[in-house]
């Protein structure tokens, strides 16, 4: 199967919310949208964990995969996640976001019970059986808790035709060094604070919700390390890593919300149980906003 070009950056979505957390704020959401596309990143993710995609409701998750793919109208690429506790669900999700002009669906297999290697690949091969648009394999053990070994994600590329890439999120760097040895699937970086050396090992783009706020560093390290200017790529990527592991230990949903409230566009605060950032966290946010 043939892939989308999906390289650069791609920014991940919020997904804004009423003040009383009740609904979903769509006019708030195409702002953001326009914002990232405006910001000039090469591709978008909605429903990852910065939109909040396991706190909604499948009509709300409906209503923001159906309007976020609308709103984006294939100016840039898409990749949405349709992960989901059970196979049916994502099944049923996977179907819904290639119906409505997904690009690519994200998967990472998230369970209640640890997952055995044959149900993981199964659960992989129920999606791809279900849809004909490539499918990027997310593994990232700190949300999903489970953690899928590099031998694990090159069985299922060999046995799972719409595996065609794969976004690795663990912060382990040697993954990825295995993935560009061992296969020619594109793999990409989720990880914000290895994305210099995510670059240097050879990975087609960086997934990433801080184009929200620093579009322009994020854009810009990229361009130094497609024209092999280290020096450039180092001094772009350290000025920018403050805020980068701040916006991943703060999480993303809240110090996101935060810093668009910062900069002019108000989403909400992230749906309960998640708490908004607080006093002290806003403060340091602004900071480092006018500074970076």
């Amino acid at each position: 199967m043939s892939s989308p070009t999906i390289h650069g950056i791609i920014g991940y979505t919020i997904t804004p919310f009423s003040a009383d957390g009740q609904r979903v704020d769509l006019d708030a959401l195409g702002r953001s949208i326009d914002r990232l596309i405006d910001g000039g990143v090469h591709a978008i993710a909605p429903l990852g964990s910065t939109g909040e995609g396991a706190y909604l409701s499948d009509a709300e998750w409906d209503e923001v995969s159906a309007y976020s793919l609308a709103k984006i109208a294939r100016r840039v690429p898409t990749i949405v996640s349709v992960s989901d506790l059970t196979t049916a669900k994502a099944v049923r999700r996977a179907r819904y976001a290639e119906a409505n002009g997904a690009d690519v669906v994200m998967v990472l297999p998230t369970s209640y019970w640890k997952l055995s290697e044959a149900e993981i690949i199964a659960y992989y091969a129920a999606i791809g059986d279900s849809i004909g648009v490539p499918i990027m394999l997310y593994n990232n053990p700190a949300t999903s808790g489970t953690d899928m070994s590099v031998d694990l994600i090159l069985r299922i590329i060999k046995q799972v035709a719409n595996v065609t890439m794969v976004k690795e999120s663990t912060g382990d760097i040697q993954r990825m060094h295995q993935l560009h040895r061992h296969s020619d699937v594109p793999f990409y970086n989720g990880c914000n604070p290895l994305a210099l050396e995510a670059f240097a090992a050879g990975a087609k783009g960086w997934c990433t919700a801080a184009p929200n706020l620093i579009p322009q560093l994020n854009l810009a390290l990229y361009e130094a390390v497609l024209a092999n200017d280290l020096t450039q790529a180092r001094e772009l990527f350290y000025r920018q890593l403050p805020l980068l592991d701040f916006i991943l230990k703060g999480g993303l949903p809240a110090t996101i919300k935060a810093g668009l409230r910062l900069t002019g566009l108000e989403a909400g605060d992230p749906r309960l149980p998640v708490f908004p950032l607080g006093e002290t966290g806003i403060e340091h946010l602004r900071k480092m906003l006018t500074t970076v």
